[in-house]
């Protein structure tokens, strides 16, 4: 990004984010049908499946993934005196601590990569809607074209692995959270890449059943009868004089692929009730937890990607601007147990080898620093100088510097460790820096996707990666 393009994002307003992805999407429906660039290297891949375990929010890593030195909390304590709030703890890799309260990772450390090295970019003012825009699709908004998911370019370029199966499933956030609705729907598209390729989405685990079957009530007559009608309005109705010709089949695609989906076997994997309750009494931490388990069918199933988040509400989950210890407790809850059994599963059914699970945040936090050390921005919640209540005891602010991305199965190595922070603050990155580039070429190499697949939109190329300079982390990979 250059000085000009540098001083445009930072006088971008959540407004203008909002109305420049709106306009993007608009233009997307004209376009014509984007047609896969000039052939990229052939990677074999070491994955068929991938599955993102979103820690929406900002997850301090210094208090999950990457301990510290820990400090006990106690009235008239120095907050620039902690740095973790949890202690550390071992695990089955012996070169790797967590911090307490996610034992049940730890026991499954020997299947995974750490990487502790990931570095957020620098977008100016942070927002939690641009980062998770620019993690989720490799682009900064704004962008000229409807910028595709990361699970929407997957689904185009790999295909489903069940044709009865969606290719791309969206699990447990609600898109209609009021004033960042329109930030989240922004990157949960398929963009330029056309309806069909975007996400099936399931905002409730535990009621997945429900979205593989008709309404309540209604005869499989009148569900035909609908379907016939929404073809009719693709043609004649109002979407028909906005979208182009590409758009609307491409949406008649995604309405016939559902219906197939209503009558097929597959739709049994939505099915939570199907699975023993002792086993899904360990899944069951809460909405997050019964996610896990409708992950572990799903790709049981044949879904080629899987989206789960812990669901991105302000202030809430992840998002710990306050009360951060006490919050970071019952997210470590949420997550623990159903992520190890996740890889647990998997690994029983001789699906985590070809199965990459990668669990990420859009940055990490830090009590002091907002941003980076050498580059902080306007403080978005105070932190006194001494606390004197236990919700100052936490990580409250947004930190860009350094963040953590926990990988299993896939073809990563296990019980490795890749990058570093520093011991004490401000703890940056001091080791093998990974940026949002490399991560996702990381990913895509692992999927057998080159960094140099582009789709051409209005005469020009789009890469999945970043003008397709990614380069992946070849040290993380297991070789052969």
């Amino acid at each position: 990004m250059n000085q000009e393009e540098r001083q445009i994002a930072r006088r971008l307003t959540r407004r203008g984010f909002l109305g420049a992805s709106a306009s993007a999407t608009l233009a997307a429906l004209h376009g014509a049908a984007p047609a896969q660039g000039a052939d990229a290297p052939k990677i074999e891949p070491s994955a068929d499946c991938l599955v993102i375990l979103w820690m929406a929010g900002g997850m301090a890593q210094t208090e999950t993934f990457d301990p510290k030195r820990f400090t006990a909390y106690e009235s008239g304590l120095a907050s620039n005196r902690v740095l973790s709030t949890f202690r550390a703890i071992d695990t089955k890799a012996d070169n790797i601590k967590l911090s307490e309260g996610l034992e049940r990772i730890a026991s499954v450390m020997d299947r995974g990569t750490l990487i502790r090295s990931y570095q957020a970019a620098d977008l100016g003012f942070i927002l939690h809607a641009r980062h998770q825009y620019h993690w989720h699709t490799g682009y900064a908004p704004p962008q000229s074209v409807a910028m595709p998911h990361m699970g929407s370019l997957i689904a185009r370029t790999l295909g489903a692995r069940n044709p009865d199966m969606p290719a791309f499933i969206d699990i447990g956030q609600d898109l209609e959270i009021g004033a960042e609705s329109a930030g989240l729907k922004a990157f949960h598209t398929a963009g330029f890449l056309g309806t069909e390729y975007g996400p099936f989405f399931i905002t409730n685990p535990a009621d997945a059943s429900a979205a593989v079957r008709p309404p309540a009530g209604l005869s499989e007559t009148r569900f035909a009868n609908r379907r016939r009608l929404y073809h009719d309005l693709l043609k004649a109705g109002p979407l028909a004089q906005v979208a182009g010709n590409y758009q609307k089949e491409s949406i008649e695609r995604s309405v016939d692929a559902a219906h197939r989906l209503l009558t097929s076997e597959s739709a049994k994997a939505f099915d939570l009730s199907l699975e023993p309750k002792a086993r899904y009494d360990v899944y069951n931490t809460g909405r997050f937890g019964v996610g896990c388990l409708l992950v572990r069918r799903l790709v049981e199933a044949g879904a080629r990607f899987i989206e789960l988040t812990t669901e991105y509400i302000p202030f809430r989950n992840w998002d710990t601007h306050e009360s951060g210890h006490e919050r970071t407790v019952g997210m470590k809850r949420q997550i623990d147990a159903p992520v190890a059994q996740l890889v647990l599963d998997l690994e029983e059914r001789g699906l985590l080898d070809r199965t990459l699970i990668v669990l990420a945040s859009e940055f990490g936090r830090d009590m002091m620093v907002e941003g980076r050390p050498d580059k902080t921005v306007k403080n978005q919640v105070v932190v006194p100088d001494k606390m004197t209540e236990t919700k100052h005891y936490g990580m409250h602010r947004h930190y860009t510097e350094a963040g953590s991305v926990l990988m299993f199965g896939g073809g990563v190595k296990k019980g490795f460790l890749y990058g570093k922070t520093a011991d004490e603050r401000p703890c940056k990155t001091i080791e093998n820096p990974v940026n949002i580039e490399s991560l996702h070429a990381t990913i895509y190499h692992a999927m057998g996707i080159a960094p140099t697949t582009n789709y051409v939109v209005e005469k020009r190329p789009v890469y999945v990666t970043k003008d397709g300079k990614g380069k992946p982390v070849m040290d993380v990979l297991r070789k052969g």
